[in-house]
């Protein structure tokens, strides 16, 4: 090889180094942005797929899988939290700091306002509801009842329905069924018509199995009542238990809400197709009715109910201890 050969490959493997140095700055420069994004975190299926995936970058959504009152490290890594009003009582206040998106707590409606003014003051500005959704009764096939009693939560004690009915894993939840019911021992006798106590996999056992009912959020249910001319919704005149979808900000975090994506899924065009999926946001009942367009109009009762129904509705803040410990103590006493 002569000089001017050697030189050139001399020249040709500096440029080769110094390219696979820099494409190696550069990927840690990649992995350091990614682990710099401020990271979303919610359980599986806990906001709708169309709305989450509208999540802009920097942004990162990480799915979670449980939360563990005693364990709550996962915090520190987490910037904004997404979950059911159902976990709140598994949270410590002290463990989140205010929302603050006053924009968007300005364009709450009176739904949404009643359900933060149930909160006790230690939750008080922390708390920004982006969802709700009644629980309804799911049935399988016609049941051979009359519509009077499918109109109320009393439907479920029917012998026609014993161990056929799929109950929330919630005792507080489905205590506060009982409570709405006629029967002196409601909450013993819908025990017994249980045939499990699982929301979380209700409607494939509904679908599949012995269950003739099913009590779950409507949210839940939507694709399925659109798909199974089997199914049949129900929300009793008397009103149903709310679910609602919330958003937290961990106190260890410094990133500000991403304003811009909520007011996606309150703003056309996206509104109309969140509430075509049984998602309903928070806001006033003028803009939600104008926006009803996609929803099938044999189901436009159940996504938006009548008022008198939405006032007949109610919440499930968290309860003091003593308050927990009571009803521990009833659903417990309250045997089959």
């Amino acid at each position: 090889m002569n000089g001017s050969s050697a030189k050139r490959l001399t020249m040709r493997r500096r440029q080769l180094l110094q390219t696979g140095f820099i494409a190696g700055l550069s990927w840690l420069a990649g992995c350091a942005r990614r682990d710099d994004s401020p990271i979303l975190r919610a359980p599986e299926k806990s906001l709708p797929a169309l709305w989450q995936q509208k999540l802009s970058t920097p942004w990162r959504f990480a799915e979670l899988a449980e939360i563990n009152p005693s364990e709550t490290s996962w915090l520190n890594s987490t910037d904004l939290l997404a979950i059911g009003d159902g976990w709140l009582s598994n949270l410590n206040p002290s463990s989140f700091q205010a929302i603050d998106a006053e924009p968007l707590q300005n364009r709450l409606g009176s739904e949404a306002l009643r359900f933060l003014s149930e909160f006790p003051n230690a939750w008080k500005d922390k708390i920004l509801p982006v969802g709700v959704s009644p629980w309804v009764m799911l049935f399988r096939g016609k049941p051979s009842l009359e519509t009077q009693e499918m109109n109320s939560w009393d439907v479920l004690l029917s012998p026609a329905l014993k161990g056929k009915v799929l109950l929330p894993a919630s005792p507080r939840l489905v205590m506060s069924l009982t409570a709405k019911m006629q029967a002196p021992d409601a909450l013993r006798l819908l025990k017994q018509a249980a045939m499990s106590f699982d929301d979380r996999h209700a409607l494939n056992w509904l679908l599949q199995g012995d269950a003739q009912v099913a009590v779950l959020p409507l949210e839940r249910c939507m694709g399925a009542l659109l798909r199974d001319p089997r199914l049949t919704a129900v929300l009793p005149a008397q009103g149903a238990p709310l679910h609602w979808t919330v958003l937290l900000r961990p106190s260890s975090t410094k990133e500000p809400l991403p304003q811009n994506w909520v007011t996606q899924a309150w703003e056309q065009p996206l509104l109309s197709r969140l509430l075509s999926a049984g998602w309903v946001p928070p806001l006033g009942i003028e803009i939600l009715s104008a926006a009803m367009s996609r929803v099938p109009i044999p189901l436009r009762s159940l996504v938006l109910p009548p008022e008198k129904i939405w006032q007949r509705c109610w919440n499930l803040a968290p309860l003091d201890p003593a308050e927990a410990e009571t009803l521990k103590r009833s659903w417990n006493t309250s045997t089959p």
